[in-house]
């Protein structure tokens, strides 16, 4: 399908599903396409771990070789799982304040209907093939902490005693000298007798209370929290952070020429995290959501915002009653904007002041790559048989100038 073919196709769809219709009015037959179709988040095509091929690359060739479509996808995100370079997951994903580098992965399998996902596991750089296992091996959808680690390493996989890089480390080391300057002092800076930069600690924003985190008021803990927060953003503005590494994610989605549909999330989630902190991207519905009668939906960006709207449950929802997956993200996106009231999450213009990215693909192989703002993080990743490529992301406001 071209391009021009897939606009009209979207426009009337759209139209179609300006009526009521009910949940189960999807049309019964559909067309599949002629080749495999995986949309991703653009960590699926940059990253390749020194070797030759990409996340997308290696799970469209695994689909066109003959293995499962999930396992294929799984196979697929180790390559950036594994690579030092993407701070965004897995080996070398930033820590959480404490310096500890906790991964959130999930999987959904169409054609079975099985799920699977992990949240806050330690010491397994490969937190989608810890999710497939969970997937295959249990009755569960979701082990979290200290249980997914003990799960990982009872069916068999190594347990590394730190995830962290001397990059990622470094990072954490800075961030912390940002946020608590009376304490981590900058050894240049030291050197040339600067270390007295930051006075005295304040207790209402940073630091660690002598007392412990019971002896912070809720006004201490949201100062606090709020600095941590634009101390990490500041990073990302001075270029020490990529944007899309701070939020972390990668996201895989594949339908098959068979019209087997797929979808694998995995994250070290928000860099510098409150430890045990949970993002959307192990939660079906949330960060990842697959249909095998409908389509696949995952998600980049602020994890809270898909959670609260369970956002790619609403997307594959939308294209099943109708929409096709550029109207049905768009739609999710207007959803996060319309529940985003809180004035400390919008900006000067009262939008929110964050960005959510979606990779969408329904059953006939048509895609699309929305976003609120599609500014920091432009492009997404698309592969069927014209190969793999970067297409732009579309926009659903425009960036604050």
């Amino acid at each position: 399908m071209d391009r021009r073919t897939f606009v009209k196709t979207g426009a009337a769809a759209a139209a179609a599903a300006a009526s009521p219709r009910p949940l189960e009015g999807a049309p019964a037959v559909h067309t599949r396409p002629t080749s495999p179709v995986l949309v991703a988040d653009v960590s699926s095509i940059r990253y390749r771990n020194d070797g030759p091929e990409s996340a997308i690359e290696r799970a469209f060739r695994g689909i066109v070789e003959g293995e499962d479509v999930l396992d294929a996808l799984v196979a697929g995100v180790r390559i950036p799982e594994l690579d030092p370079e993407e701070s965004g997951i897995g080996f070398g994903g930033l820590p959480n304040a404490d310096g500890v580098v906790q991964l959130d992965a999930c999987c959904m399998h169409g054609p079975r209907r099985w799920a699977g996902g992990v949240a806050a596991i330690e010491g397994v750089p490969t937190p989608a093939a810890v999710a497939r296992a969970v997937a295959s091996l249990t009755d569960h959808h979701l082990i979290a902490g200290e249980g997914a680690t003990r799960f990982a390493r009872d069916v068999g996989f190594e347990i590394l005693p730190d995830l962290n890089t001397p990059r990622s480390r470094e990072l954490w080391l800075e961030w912390k000298r940002r946020v608590d300057p009376g304490h981590w002092l900058d050894p240049e800076e030291r050197l040339r007798g600067q270390g007295e930069r930051g006075g005295e600690t304040d207790p209402d924003a940073i630091g660690r209370p002598p007392g412990g985190e019971a002896s912070l008021t809720p006004r201490q803990l949201r100062r606090r929290a709020d600095a941590y927060l634009h101390a990490g953003l500041d990073m990302v503005r001075e270029g020490l952070i990529p944007a899309h590494s701070f939020w972390g994610t990668t996201n895989l989605n594949a339908v098959t020429p068979d019209g087997d549909v797929a979808g694998v999330t995995t994250t070290s989630g928000l860099a510098w995290k409150i430890p045990g902190r949970v993002g959307d991207s192990p939660i079906l519905g949330a960060g990842l959501y697959v249909d095998n009668g409908v389509g696949a939906a995952g998600s980049t960006g602020r994890g809270e915002a898909n959670l609260y709207n369970l956002s790619s449950y609403l997307i594959v929802e939308n294209m099943r009653r109708g929409m096709a997956p550029r109207d049905a993200g768009m739609a999710a996106l207007r959803r996060i904007q319309e529940n985003t009231v809180e004035p400390r999450l919008l900006d000067e213009r009262g939008l929110p002041a964050f960005d959510v990215r979606f990779f969408i693909v329904d059953k006939e192989g048509r895609y699309a790559g929305v976003a609120l703002y599609a500014s920091a993080e432009t492009h997404f990743a698309v592969m069927d048989d014209r190969g793999a490529r970067e297409e732009p992301l579309e926009p659903l406001l425009e960036a604050a100038p």
